[in-house]
């Protein structure tokens, strides 16, 4: 079966449409695939994205929308993948991890990747759950 580059393919609608009301939304933003800044040199990596990530992982009923965001936040946190954490503490406002879940998730990460990262990420969480309680009061 002939599979066309990336850059070529066209992307599953269905996924994508998923992925825009699944994804992890900044403050302001789109979608996890930061939409509002794609230019035409990266729209195949932005769609991608979307699609597969945002899309097909995020739809899957395998595990919970809550489970699944712990696991993201733990798996950013152990490979010091700050600037995603948080975007996706503000999603745990749709995927229903409460920050008691997030604190779970990185205790874990603290005993089995180490302090520094878990500091930094729980210090990136209390900024963005304090801009959250900002923005709903």
């Amino acid at each position: 079966m002939f599979h066309p580059p990336l850059g070529e393919r066209r992307p599953d609608v269905r996924s994508v449409r998923q992925g825009h009301d699944l994804a992890p939304r900044g403050s302001g933003g789109r979608a996890c695939a930061a939409e509002t800044q794609t230019t035409a040199f990266d729209a195949c990596f932005q769609a991608f994205i979307t699609e597969s990530a945002c899309g097909r992982l995020w739809e899957s009923e395998a595990i919970s929308l809550r489970e699944r965001s712990m696991l993201t936040l733990a798996i950013l946190a152990a490979t010091r993948n700050f600037d995603e954490i948080p975007m996706h503490i503000r999603a745990t406002a749709r995927t229903g991890a409460s920050p008691k879940d997030v604190m779970e998730a990185l205790m874990h990460v603290a005993v089995y990747a180490g302090v520094p990262p878990t500091n930094c990420s729980i210090r990136l969480a209390k900024e963005t759950y304090a801009e959250m309680e900002t923005q709903t009061s």
